[in-house]
């Protein structure tokens, strides 16, 4: 794959790298753009049928014998034979199709859907029934070809001569592989070994590793580390240049517009004239108590007006570290070296509270106090440990006293009794599979939401539905939720062979996409050690 991959972008022009990188990849844009096609299933299965002139029936007999929504649209594509014969001569590129997605992307206001229905319809009217196939998959991320962004970073290594260490370094401070296979392809290896942090270009987020204790954490550091607590918020990072601020999500969305706050503290607070700062947002209640995290998700989505929800639902930053200093990058200092530095550059901002020990017991006492303070628990950082973006190590260890839970995906659900009959409360809960894309159902459950919560999960996924059967509604894989539970268990019920016991939704995941959700390799792990814990 990465052979065919590589052979082909190394044909292609300049121009053709970035959608065809885009593309293969699956998405119409890279993670950290704020465009969106916002375009439900629905919608495309009515453009679908319009486009080829067939029946609603048809579309729906080729997705029940092929179980995918780019597989069925070729299927009904290819079944209109006089459709081809009349296609206009002029083939469809990669650039074109990119400027058409734009386009899509750019339409607002009132009479919206209409109007993208009728570019999109122009578009899959000159489209082959192979190019509608993938056209469609791009549309609703749902490409499932296995090639993950690891291996395309080999293939632009590869076709374009730059040495895959120099790529995935380079992807790591654009957030991006998209934005270095245009560096590679037209200014080569001296272009993407120049590629540092940059302001305004989102880094992606360095991670950290679940372990269960605090005298864990000491083993595996050698010694005094430093703990600082884990909010209960959301993290973003930070863009100062000048007067002008920008705040980015986990997922490098960029989220400015609906955290006015944020950017007002930073800019009366931090000096520097341009500066990259991490940190985590939290929503406060009465007393400055945090709120629960799905309060914070409000504010991120942007569903009402800024200013009430301001006074509705108050957030705080505080801040962990600083990536990048009026022209140097920092993240190759000692951990310690970066903390004085944001300290020094927080003015009045909060930063994040923190002990340096090498006592278990004394460490055991601060992880008590985060936890009474209404936090998750602690992170220990390795002090001269340099910052590394996109890896997850054991540099950092994340310390939560209870049973780590999963990120999973909601892939169906179905409708409930009594009181919740018109609503889809009854979540069918799906790990990833990193080899192939496909997302595996784990459980199902339908606690842990309120009924304002489960209202809106209902419209949510009547946007997303590609298929109803009887009181259950399949969807495309893109709601993430935190999922809490007692075990996992053996169960002949699941194609992956396992089950999660009372499992709960804690939380809804916005700040995360369907490529973040935990993988079944890791439910597996779970599982295993699990089974040996218990003999």
């Amino acid at each position: 794959m990465v052979d065919l991959v590589a052979n082909f972008l190394r044909e292609l022009r300049p121009s053709e790298v970035e959608p065809a990188v885009l593309m293969i990849s699956g998405r119409p844009f890279p993670r950290w753009s704020a465009k969106n096609l916002d375009i439900s299933w629905a919608t495309l299965s009515d453009v679908v049928l319009r486009a080829v002139g067939s029946e609603r029936e048809e579309l729906e007999r080729a997705f029940d014998a092929t179980g995918d929504l780019g597989d069925a649209a070729e299927m009904v594509f290819a079944s209109k034979p006089k459709r081809q014969a009349t296609l206009i001569e002029a083939p469809l590129t990669l650039d074109e199709v990119i400027r058409i997605f734009n386009r899509i992307a750019a339409v607002k206001g009132e009479g919206a859907r209409e109007r993208k229905e009728a570019i999109l319809e122009g578009l899959l009217s000159r489209a082959t029934p192979l190019e509608a196939k993938y056209l469609i998959k791009i549309i609703i991320g749902e490409m499932r070809t296995g090639f993950r962004e690891g291996l395309m970073e080999l293939a632009v290594s590869r076709a374009f001569g730059v040495r895959p260490e120099a790529i995935k370094r380079a992807t790591m401070f654009c957030g991006e592989i998209v934005d270095v296979a245009k560096v590679a392809a037209t200014e080569g290896e001296k272009g993407v070994l120049a590629i540092g942090p940059e302001i305004f270009r989102p880094t992606q987020p360095m991670l950290a590793q679940n372990i269960c204790s605090v005298e864990e954490a000491i083993a595996l550091h050698g010694g005094s580390t430093a703990f600082e607590y884990k909010l209960d918020g959301a993290r973003v990072q930070v863009h100062k240049r000048g007067d002008e601020v920008k705040v980015f999500s986990r997922r490098l969305s960029d989220v400015t517009e609906g955290l006015p706050e944020v950017v007002d503290a930073v800019k009366e607070e931090v000096k520097a004239e341009q500066v990259i700062l991490e940190g985590e947002v939290v929503a406060l209640g009465k007393g400055n108590v945090p709120l629960p995290f799905q309060y914070l998700m409000q504010r991120f989505r942007r569903e009402r007006d800024i200013e009430a929800m301001m006074r509705e639902i108050p957030v705080s930053l505080t801040l962990f570290d600083v990536l990048y200093y009026d022209g140097h990058s920092l993240i190759d200092f000692r951990y310690l070296d970066r903390r004085k530095k944001l300290c020094e550059l927080a003015g009045e901002i909060s930063v994040v509270e923190q002990l340096i020990t090498d006592d278990a017991s004394e460490a055991r006492g601060f992880l008590e106090e985060s936890l009474r303070a209404g936090h998750e628990g602690l992170v220990a950082k390795k002090l001269d440990s340099t910052y590394t973006p996109g890896a997850r190590g054991k540099l950092w260890l994340k310390i939560k006293p209870v049973l780590e839970p999963l990120d999973l995906v909601i892939v169906a659900a179905e409708y409930g009794y009594g009181k919740r009959h018109r609503w889809l409360s009854d979540y069918y809960l799906a790990a990833r599979d990193e080899a192939t894309g496909e997302f595996l159902v784990v459980g199902k459950t339908f606690k842990g939401l309120t009924d304002k919560e489960i209202a809106e999960m209902t419209e949510r996924l009547k946007e997303l539905t590609i298929k109803r059967e009887g009181r259950r509604v399949l969807v495309t894989p893109k709601v993430v939720v935190e999922v809490a539970y007692n075990e996992i268990q053996r169960s002949p019920k699941y194609k992956c062979g396992m089950a999660l016991r009372f499992a709960r939704i804690t939380r809804i995941r916005d700040d995360k996409g369907p490529e973040d959700a935990d993988t079944i390799q890791r439910v597996r792990e779970i599982f295993r050690k699990q089974v040996k814990s218990h003999g």
